[in-house]
This record gives C-alpha cells, structure tokens and sequence, in this order.
C-alpha cells in the first residue's frame, strides 16, 4: 500500500514515504526503495570511535603489554605535551573557566578559579607523574614477567598455522583470599 505526501522538489522525490529521500537516477525517471520497517533507520554506524573509548583503548594497550616498551608507547598517548589526553583535558578545564568568567552570576567566578586551579594544580600533578613513569619504562628495555609475546613460529609438528597461538600463556595469579570477617554474632 503507497501514502502520497506532499509534494517534493524533483531532486527530493523518493516512491517510498518511509524511506530516506532519494534523488532521481540519471535516466530521469525515479526509482523504487523499499525496506523492511527493521532496516529503515536514520541512524549511522560510527566511523569512529567515541572519545572514551579511545582513552579505554589505552587501558587495554597497558594490559595486553608485553614489554616496558609497549607499555611507555601507550602512556605516550596519555601524556604527550601538545596532543596527549591529559593536555587536551587541560584545554577542556581552561575553556570551561572561560565560558564560567563571563556567566555573570556571584558564584561563577569562583568555579572558574576551582577549573583554573584543577588544570594548573592537580592535572599538572598526575601528568608530572605518569610522564615519570612513562621515561622509566621506556628506559628498562625489558619484558614483562608475567607476560609473553607472541612470535608467531609454527611448530615443525603442525602443518598449517592454527587460529591460536602456539605460545604458552602466561602464568597465572590467584585472587588474593578475602580479608578474614571478624567472629561475632549474625543477625
């Protein structure tokens, strides 16, 4: 069953009134777009990944890490001095104690000094720190113990190479036990 709208200019002239507007083919003469109600979205998939999930991803770089390397690359990220995330999270605070100084209400300038001194005090403090950590790292040059790096090699026994890794796994830890509960009375 067709529903007639209102009329479209011709460049907007679509046969389906559910369907996003198309424009006629070249041949001049329009052409049919249908879909089931399930498919027939506005919405797009990402071409990219949301801000959050690209600093999560630096949290799974540090823990798939193999080397002190890996480890200081992925920081690097974090704290690079003129596009790392935490200079960009500096420029966020500062703008937002920009946009607090012209507010006009009593307690707007003292939110923008508590964001002044955020940026200035606590963000320089961690950066100072995970920047150290970042050099001593990149210094070591060596692997993690508990870690293991794959190599890839084939063993002469396989005749293809398999979805899995042929590397042995890391060891494993054991959760720490629970802290003892102190004997008295349930209720």
């Amino acid at each position: 069953m067709r529903r007639t709208t209102a009329p479209r200019p011709a460049w907007r002239r679509t046969t389906s009134p559910v369907s996003p507007p198309t424009p006629w083919p070249a041949c001049g003469r329009p052409h049919n777009v249908d879909c089931d109600a399930d498919f027939d979205t506005d919405s797009r998939p990402a071409s990219y990944l949301p801000l959050g999930s690209s600093v999560a991803h630096v949290a799974e770089r540090l823990r798939e890490a193999a080397t002190t390397g890996e480890a200081a690359d992925a920081l690097t990220e974090l704290t690079a001095a003129h596009d790392g995330v935490l200079a960009a999270l500096e420029e966020v605070l500062t703008a937002t104690a920009d946009f607090h100084d012209g507010l006009g209400q009593a307690a707007d300038p003292y939110i923008a000094r508590r964001l002044r001194y955020l940026a200035e005090e606590h963000l320089r403090v961690i950066r100072t720190d995970l920047s150290e950590t970042r050099n001593q790292l990149a210094d070591r040059h060596a692997p993690h113990p508990g870690r293991s790096t794959c190599t890839g090699e084939v063993p002469s026994t396989e005749q293809e190479r398999s979805a899995v890794c042929a590397c042995p796994p890391p060891p494993r830890t054991l959760p720490a036990p629970p802290p003892p509960m102190a004997a008295g009375l349930r209720r």
